[in-house]
């Protein structure tokens, strides 16, 4: 092994033994409890995780008990995380594992890819943290540290300049404490190692580091230019007749599986909304704005409100009453409006889900 790496690796394990995050999923080599955490570190902070990943195992300990569970109760649970796929696929797979593999985890990295919504970087995570596979766990902190250390001073989109950052991963990854390793590098990203301008005089690793001798370790790593987020104008309706609001069930990709209210996209004005519900004009109301921000994608939006006097048939859904608000997933971008229809139902006593008519 080249003496930088051996350097690297024994700074960056003695620092990970003394200042290693304290997190709840930590200490473990339970391959299923790694499984729910990396899934749900995936494009959310740290501090947000937390809390979900407590709640989640508890409800569900192991593999059995999540593959037991209905969609709609893994997504109650993960509601307000984001990224929903994440829990679909998880259920999935965990599904696969109790049923076809007999509740045994795969063991390797690229035997767990073969399940959904386990790519490189969860896998090699799970491989490494619980097996000690030596395997990096390629994410964005280990790709800014990576770039740093050795100057890559490439787009790290490209995919050669990816395998090269792999194979300095792998480099780094010594035959034992793999899963250490990986999140130590984590860590350092995380805390000292960031974007914009890296903390480099408290970073065990600078007298190693090719960035900072360079003198610019904050040009690094170089990242394409992002595509800005669409604007997409909405119109959320909540319609509500007799102590009941009117939900509906995502069949679309974004938010599937999940409940919404009655969604109009690009509205040209609140009697186009009416028309297109088949509501009275003169029944809807505004309510106010809200605005959630997706990845590719902004909803900007106008919230009405109609009072009918009977539940005809204005579109698919159910009709649901307070109690009923609160024991559907919902994702994040309907916080605004479940409010409001909290509100407009708080009065009305409860009852149970009806189809609508």
């Amino acid at each position: 092994m080249e003496a930088k790496e051996t350097y690297l690796q024994t700074q960056l394990l003695a620092w990970y033994d003394r200042e290693g995050r304290s997190l709840p999923f930590r200490g473990t080599r339970d391959p299923y409890l790694i499984w729910v955490s990396e899934i749900m570190l995936q494009q959310t902070q740290t501090g947000t995780v937390a809390g979900y990943y407590q709640r989640f195992v508890l409800r569900f300990p192991d593999v059995h008990s999540l593959a037991a569970a209905s969609e709609q109760d893994v997504l109650k649970l993960w509601e307000g995380l984001g990224y929903y796929s994440r829990a679909r696929n998880l259920h999935k797979a965990v599904r696969i594992v109790a049923g076809e593999m007999d509740g045994q985890m795969p063991r390797t990295a690229a035997a767990l890819q073969a399940l959904p919504g386990i790519g490189p970087y969860t896998a090699a995570a799970i491989a490494s943290i619980a097996y000690d596979e030596p395997m990096p766990a390629m994410d964005g902190n280990l790709t800014r540290v990576i770039s740093r250390l050795y100057l890559v001073e490439e787009d790290v989109s490209i995919p050669s300049v990816r395998r090269r950052l792999y194979q300095l991963g792998l480099g780094l990854m010594p035959a034992s404490r793999a899963g250490d390793m990986n999140q130590a590098l984590m860590d350092l990203g995380a805390t000292l190692c960031v974007p914009g301008t890296p903390d480099c005089p408290n970073c065990p690793l600078r007298s190693g580091c090719a960035a900072y001798e360079a003198g610019e370790p904050e040009r690094l790593p170089l990242l394409p230019l992002k595509k800005p987020p669409r604007i997409i104008p909405l119109a959320v309706v909540l319609i509500t007749c007799k102590g009941r609001v009117l939900v509906t069930r995502r069949e679309e990709a974004l938010l599937r599986g999940l409940y919404v209210f009655q969604l109009i996209e690009h509205p040209s004005g609140p009697d186009a909304v009416a028309k297109a519900l088949r509501v009275p004009s003169n029944r809807l109301r505004s309510l106010g704005k809200a605005r959630h921000v997706f990845t590719h994608r902004i909803w900007e939006m106008n919230i009405y409100h109609a009072e009918l006097d009977s539940q005809r048939t204005l579109a698919q859904g159910i009709w649901v009453t307070l109690e009923d608000l609160e024991l559907l997933p919902f994702p994040g971008a309907m916080r605004v409006a479940r409010g409001l229809a909290r509100e407009l139902l708080g009065e009305v006593p409860v009852g149970s889900i009806r189809e609508g008519v």
